[in-house]
């Protein structure tokens, strides 16, 4: 029997009640289920809470889960800079999940209040939204998925110009929110990375906070020039936005790494800053955007997820970087378009991200999908 697909809608508009109008008119009359998942435009940041009770009214739809983002998109479609609202509607009942409040610390209180259903459900995954500018969100996704006892999380961090809006059940931010699935929801995951690795591993061998001096107990910038080569490395204004840290990741079995800005190169002193801790022992790779490698990797992790999926898919979400579509696939839906050639035409709703999550790992620069099979 084929798979009863999740019911979504994608519209702009004037206003945010004519797009909700819009969005109803696609949406069946009677869902079958109680989560739906939103992705608003940040313009509409401050009606969120207007257009999520103007949904669920209307719907009988009781839980909402979701977030604003400066970029939305849906199955071969994305938008930018436009009022819009993508909705998905799922056929998840009451006891299939568990919304996740706004958690701003450690969430170890909230998963003992539900502990109970937990053990009853076996659940472990999770899809999260998250405020950027919240300095603990990197540790609450951690410990979230830690203290899960094997739990995996998928979503991304608010990108808007705006307020930081999350949606559990009502606009809500400045922690971590989402959703937690019960054992029975069957959800397959993958990530693909946005740069290529160029040269090896190193060693930092001395830094402070996120400022490298040594690398390979060598100057970090005369290792940093011998990596880009000479073009690049004659005219450092260039590197900006293209070429990136890669810390790998501990414990991968598939050489994941995660990408950071560097945010600061001094030719006098033969120092690199990074966006992230550069701890003495660790290791750092360089990397560089790519178009064609970032188009082959998406198309790699579709075709290597399509062969783990359990059964036909219903529905998915998709959190990319906000530095990826319309800026490293193209203007025109590109990045969407080729998920939808690979993975077929599967309801997706998604958002360009500040951040992406994908297990218990603060990602950038890259794309998790999520099937719902």
């Amino acid at each position: 029997m084929a798979a009863s697909l999740f019911p979504y809608a994608h519209h702009t508009g004037s206003d945010w009640r004519s797009i909700c109008d819009k969005l109803l008119d696609d949406l069946p009359a009677e869902p079958n289920g109680q989560l739906a998942f939103i992705y608003i435009a940040d313009s509409l940041a401050g009606d969120a809470d207007r257009i999520v009770d103007y949904l669920r009214s209307r719907t009988r739809v009781g839980h909402w889960v979701g977030s604003v983002a400066q970029g939305l998109c849906s199955t071969g479609r994305e938008t930018y800079e436009e009022a819009a609202v993508a909705v998905m509607l799922t056929d998840l009942e009451e006891n299939d999940f568990r919304v996740i409040p706004p958690i701003r610390d450690d969430p170890k209180a909230w998963l003992d209040s539900i502990s109970e259903w937990r053990t009853r459900s076996l659940a472990t995954i999770a899809v999260v939204h998250g405020d950027p500018t919240h300095q603990g969100v990197p540790d609450t996704i951690e410990q979230l998925a830690d203290q899960l006892e094997g739990g995996f999380l998928v979503g991304g961090l608010t990108s808007s110009e705006s307020l930081q809006v999350q949606i559990a059940e009502k606009a809500v931010g400045a922690g971590l929110s989402g959703v937690l699935f019960g054992g029975g929801v069957r959800v397959s995951t993958g990530l693909s990375q946005g740069v290529s690795l160029i040269g090896r591993r190193h060693e930092i061998s001395e830094s402070e906070h996120n400022i490298i001096s040594r690398l390979d107990n060598r100057p970090a910038l005369e290792v940093f020039k011998e990596e880009i080569g000479e073009e690049l490395a004659g005219d450092l204004q260039q590197v900006g936005g293209l070429i990136f840290a890669a810390l790998p990741v501990a414990g991968s079995d598939t050489g994941d790494y995660l990408v950071r800005n560097l945010v600061g190169i001094d030719p006098e002193n033969q120092l690199l800053a990074i966006g992230d801790l550069a701890p003495v022992g660790s290791q750092l790779q360089f990397a560089r955007r790519d178009r064609e490698t970032a188009r082959d990797d998406l198309v790699r992790m579709i075709e290597t997820l399509k062969t783990r999926l359990p059964s036909e898919p219903k529905g998915a979400l998709y959190h990319s970087c906000l530095g990826r579509g319309r800026y490293q696939f193209g203007e025109d839906s590109e990045e969407l378009k080729l998920i939808r050639e690979h993975l077929g035409d599967v309801p997706l709703i998604g958002f360009y991200a500040n951040g992406e999550i994908e297990h218990r790992r603060l990602y950038g620069y890259t794309g998790v999908l999520s099937v719902f099979c």
